[in-house]
């Protein structure tokens, strides 16, 4: 048996490369953006379990966004992303 690559071969793999391309930049892409829905990450107006709050989260930016949820929050408001701030 062989180890040559016939040209027909050679031809179907180069004709392959720019889907393979697309395919890996888009999965890249989907990859890097770090921010969900609200309904992904569960998020509801009002405090979560033990009185957890966007206001007392690292990710919270005041006065109403996340690092991770997408769109307006309110700091009073609760997802499953709750990371408590440092004290």
């Amino acid at each position: 048996m062989s180890n040559r690559i016939t040209r027909a071969k050679l031809i179907s793999l180069i004709t392959a490369l720019p889907i393979a391309g697309a395919a890996s930049t888009a999965v890249a892409a989907a990859a890097d953006d770090s921010s969900g829905t609200k309904a992904q990450l569960k998020y509801q107006v009002k405090p979560g379990p033990g009185g957890k709050k966007c206001s007392g989260c690292a990710l919270f930016k005041p006065p109403a966004a996340c690092s991770v949820v997408k769109g307006k929050i309110s700091p009073n408001g609760y997802c499953i992303a709750f990371a408590p701030k440092a004290k």
